[in-house]
Formats: C-alpha cells, sequence, structure tokens
C-alpha cells in the first residue's frame, strides 16, 4: 500500500489562504500531536496554543516544537473544545482539523471558539487534506477512510457522511449562534469525487469593534 504524504503543511497552507489571520496568538484546537499546529508556527512568528483533551499528543508536540528551535512560542493546554480556558478576546486565530466530529457538544464548542477570538480574529473548523495536496492521494485518503468506517457496518458510515454533511455544518453554526459564517466544500464526497479530499470548513470572524 502506497504511503501517502503528509498533509499537515497543505492544511496550514490552506488555512493561511483563506483566512489571511493577522499575527498574533493563534489556536489549535483538538491539536493531538500539533500536526497543523506546529506547521503554522513554521510559517509564522505567532505565539501558537495547542489545546487537546490528551496530555500525552500534547507532551509530544512540545518536543517536536524544541527540537524545531520555536518551542518558546508554543503552550499546551490539556482541555476540552466546549470548555477553553482562555479569556475572551483572546486568539487571533482560531483553526481545528478533524476535531469536531469528536465534540460532545459541537455547538458549544463553536460558540467557545467564537468567545476567544479577538475582535477581527478569523476561524476555520472542519476536516480536509488542503486544496495543494495532490489529486491521486486526496482520493486514495478518502477510499482507504471509507473502506475503514464501512467495516463498522452501514450505520456507522450514515454518520460519517451525515457529520461531514454541509447541511450540518450550517445547523451547527446556526444553533451556535454564529451569524456570519460560511460553509466550504462537503466532506461528504466519495472517492472518485474530483472534491475527494478537500473536506468541508466552516469559517468566520468577530467584527472588530467600534471605538
Amino acid at each position: 500500500m502506497a504511503e501517502l504524504p503528509d498533509f499537515y503543511e497543505t492544511v496550514a497552507e490552506e488555512i493561511l489562504h483563506k483566512c489571511r489571520p493577522k499575527e498574533g496568538v493563534w489556536l489549535d484546537l483538538g491539536a493531538g500531536a500539533g500536526g497543523v499546529g506546529l506547521a503554522l508556527a513554521r510559517r509564522s512568528s505567532s505565539t501558537i496554543v495547542l489545546v487537546d483533551p490528551n496530555s500525552g499528543p500534547l507532551r509530544k508536540a512540545l518536543r517536536l516544537a524544541r527540537e524545531s528551535g520555536f518551542g518558546r512560542r508554543v503552550i499546551t493546554i490539556a482541555a476540552r473544545a466546549e470548555a477553553i480556558p482562555l479569556p475572551a478576546d483572546y486568539i487571533d486565530l482560531a483553526v481545528s482539523r478533524g476535531s469536531i466530529f469528536f465534540w460532545k457538544d459541537r455547538a458549544r464548542g463553536l460558540r467557545e471558539v467564537y468567545r476567544i477570538l479577538s475582535p477581527g480574529g478569523a476561524a476555520m473548523i472542519g476536516g480536509g487534506l488542503g486544496a495543494s495536496y495532490p489529486q491521486w492521494a486526496r482520493r486514495e485518503f478518502t477510499r482507504r477512510r471509507h473502506e475503514e468506517v464501512k467495516r463498522r457496518g452501514p450505520d456507522a458510515f450514515r454518520r460519517f457522511k451525515e457529520a461531514r454533511s454541509s447541511r450540518t455544518f450550517r445547523r451547527l453554526a446556526e444553533e451556535a449562534g454564529l451569524v456570519d459564517f460560511e460553509v466550504a466544500g462537503d466532506g461528504a464526497n466519495d472517492p472518485d469525487s474530483p472534491q475527494a479530499g478537500l473536506g468541508i470548513w466552516l469559517r468566520f470572524s468577530k467584527e472588530e469593534k467600534i471605538l
């Protein structure tokens, strides 16, 4: 079985292209071992906050950051999306790849992300491999993922696709009280679709305060 390319770099590229964030404090929510967050650190001078409920992967992320020479700019916090221990109006860019599907209360998690965004800050939440990820690899990644879920049974596959549909993402954004948001893509695409692996993303921002 062919080894697929790393996708964290292409995801980071897409986030920066779509969000155009200002330098400051950036958050990778559901960071795991920091794949996306560390890729963003390599492309900026921002402070990177990695949040994940499991402390083990966070320790690995911090070690990798130190080995890469930017450990002083990386902060790890063990917490869940529904209760992020950060002050309001604090984060200039909030990203999360692949974790929203596992949040216990997804609408509440989105409200938390909005709360901690700074005025003018942007968020990009969802899943995907990045538009610059090779198409053959996007299709193969999607095929393998679908086969893995299908082995759990038809109900599991139905829930998998429903969780990644644009309809579900719009509903969650509305439940969270977001007004100005954009849902891009559809994570339910089949492997033979040209859009396979591009995933689905919810993008929103917080209005800047008028003095």
